[in-house]
């Protein structure tokens, strides 16, 4: 079992920035995907971004160009999302995903709430 450790949510006025991190416990193999969701109250959980061990990234419409995602050059199986510029309705729980040949896994989540 893989366990995801996020950490750096928090509150943050609309323009702030806030850098999110995700560490797993896997060791020995290096994670094939991993991702950021987020999910607000009474809305769906909706994928922000996500970063593949080869260096690919794909991001979510709402998210382009205020958001970035990475992952650590030194443990790859640590991920990081930096956003900026943060709007109100960015306001919601994210989540760290992690997909590989063991499985996919969730962190427990971090409440980020961007206030107006």
């Amino acid at each position: 079992q893989v366990q995801l450790v996020e950490s750096g949510g928090g509150l943050v006025q609309a323009g702030g920035s806030l850098r999110l991190s995700c560490v797993a416990s896997e060791s020995n193999f290096i994670i094939n995907e991993m991702s950021w969701y987020r999910q607000a109250p009474g809305k769906p959980r909706e994928l922000v971004a996500m970063a593949t061990s080869g260096g690919s990234t794909t991001s979510g419409d709402s998210v382009k160009g205020r958001f970035t995602i990475s992952r650590d050059s030194v443990n790859k199986n640590t991920v990081y999302l930096q956003m900026n510029n943060l709007k109100p309705e960015d306001t919601a729980v994210y989540y760290c995903n992690a997909k590989y040949w063991k499985g996919e896994f969730w962190g427990q989540g971090t409440q980020v709430t961007v206030s107006s």
